[in-house]
């Protein structure tokens, strides 16, 4: 066989491993929700807890442990339920204008209806950054997104 063709076979057969394992970790990269509740546009993460009412029952709220949310700095994302018993919590924190890397921890249960990580989000070059953190909560029959939108930085 020749030698080139032997060469291109292993490079299509490289370009098709990247594409399954990319295909295989998509959900993990990019979450996938049953369900997508949008907050009140109106609440600040930055000065207050957000709640939200489910379509199926139940409430979420999510709050900052730290106001004004910190950059470089460890502070604690706190998620309370009422109303079921999630399986999993977790919450996605996602650059709105630039990738600033996956950042998505599992929160621990910290008492009946009440979870919380500690996180730390990365300073963007310019100062102020706009961020979307997603609350993912597993139930076990259905997973539910809820995107809430805040800004960090001098523009906060």
């Amino acid at each position: 066989m020749n030698k080139k063709i032997l060469i291109d076979i292993i490079g299509l057969e490289l370009i098709a491993l990247v594409v399954v394992v990319g295909y295989k970790l998509s959900p993990m990269l990019l979450p996938k929700a049953d369900v997508t509740v949008l907050p009140d546009p109106v609440c600040n993460l930055q000065r207050e807890a957000c709640t939200v009412s489910l379509p199926s029952g139940g409430n979420v709220t999510l709050a900052m442990g730290t106001r004004p949310v910190p950059l470089v700095k460890p502070f604690e994302v706190q998620v309370a339920t009422s109303g079921f018993v999630p399986a999993r919590i977790e919450v996605d924190f996602a650059g709105i204008d630039m990738n600033m890397g996956y950042n998505r921890p599992e929160l621990a249960v910290r008492g009946a209806g009440s979870y919380a990580a500690e996180v730390t989000l990365p300073v963007c070059v310019t100062g102020s950054m706009d961020w979307q953190a997603t609350v993912l909560v597993e139930t076990g029959s259905e997973r539910l997104a809820i995107p809430y939108r805040f800004s960090t930085g001098e523009s906060h």
